[in-house]
């Protein structure tokens, strides 16, 4: 049973993707489990730099299964331009799979997200505003919009009525936002609905069938460990579990089947966003690592936070 998992130690921008990008030549199944377009790896082939968000890594390689596990939160519109970004580089997304058991992003995720963290004044955490935690607390409140739902068009209206109601509510009389538009939204969903269908299926099958096989498959984590929902500096935490268990409940495989679980550590520390940071360097030195080390998000374009290696974290 040939698997492995990157996961990061730190606040993640460890450069995981260089470990999975070389990991991911040797293998022949790579899968997203958790997270979603908030997180991003630069991955370079043939002198060409792609920032992938949802995308596995292994799409950049002829001849891998490349899945999108159920535990991901999927916005339709980003996954489609980076499949169309993908194509224009001349490389191929056919080899993509979807779990059609991922929830989906919808424009009220993004909306809700902005107008939270804007009513947290100083109390913000700064998340990406992606709506990757408003999509993950409505799968827990179990009033997520999954891609099956997506691709039956009579349920996916009915959800979509319902949650429209509810979350425009929450935006005109709690935070004193515009509404988002049902007709818009159905429309726009539709769409993307059927250009994602040849790309869904059952990838918790998929996945198990490879390993049980004897497959070569690499798990590839997004953001952190100090960023784990549970295990994290909660709350400037993200929404899922970038943590080893996280790839077991959100590719469907049983951890007695992960092997090989390889933590990436860089030589100094930084993280985005607020929180608790004690080796943080707000001088010139920090301004050298930040600068020297292109440490800039690979999705927001924000500077990172620096510090000194923070050997406790890790």
């Amino acid at each position: 049973m040939a698997t492995s998992m990157v996961i990061g130690t730190q606040w993640g921008d460890e450069g995981k993707g260089k470990i999975v990008d070389y990991l991911a030549e040797q293998a022949e199944f790579v899968v997203r489990s958790q997270g979603g377009n908030n997180a991003g790896h630069t991955v370079v082939v043939d002198d060409k730099a792609f920032a992938l968000r949802l995308l596995p890594s292994g799409i950049l390689y002829d001849g891998k299964t490349n899945v999108i596990g159920s535990g991901v939160v999927v916005d339709p519109k980003v996954l489609l331009g980076e499949i169309a970004n993908l194509e224009k580089e001349g490389k191929s997304a056919k080899s993509l799979q979807i779990s059609d058991r991922a929830h989906v992003i919808l424009p009220y995720h993004n909306r809700l997200d902005e107008a939270e963290e804007l009513s947290k004044g100083d109390l913000k955490i700064g998340t990406t505003k992606n709506g990757i935690g408003p999509c993950y607390a409505d799968k827990v409140n179990r009033v997520g919009i999954r891609i099956c739902d997506l691709m039956d068009e009579d349920v996916f209206k009915e959800k979509l009525a319902y949650n429209v109601k509810v979350k425009n509510k929450m935006l005109t009389a709690v935070y004193g936002v515009d509404p988002v538009d049902y007709d818009t939204i159905l429309k726009d969903y539709l769409g993307y609905a059927e250009k994602l269908r040849p790309y869904v299926t059952d990838t918790n099958f998929t996945v198990v069938d490879a390993v049980k096989s004897g497959k070569k498959v690499l798990f590839e984590g997004a953001q952190a460990t100090m960023l784990d929902l549970d295990h994290g500096t909660y709350p400037f935490v993200t929404s899922s579990h970038p943590v080893a268990g996280g790839a077991s409940v959100g590719s469907g495989v049983g951890p007695n089947y992960l092997n090989n679980i390889v933590g990436v550590v860089k030589a100094y520390s930084t993280r985005v966003g607020a929180g608790p940071f004690p080796s943080e360097l707000l001088d010139k030195t920090g301004d050298y690592l930040r600068e020297t080390g292109h440490e800039f998000g690979t999705v927001t374009g924000r500077p990172r936070r620096t510090g000194w290696l923070d050997l406790k974290v890790v």
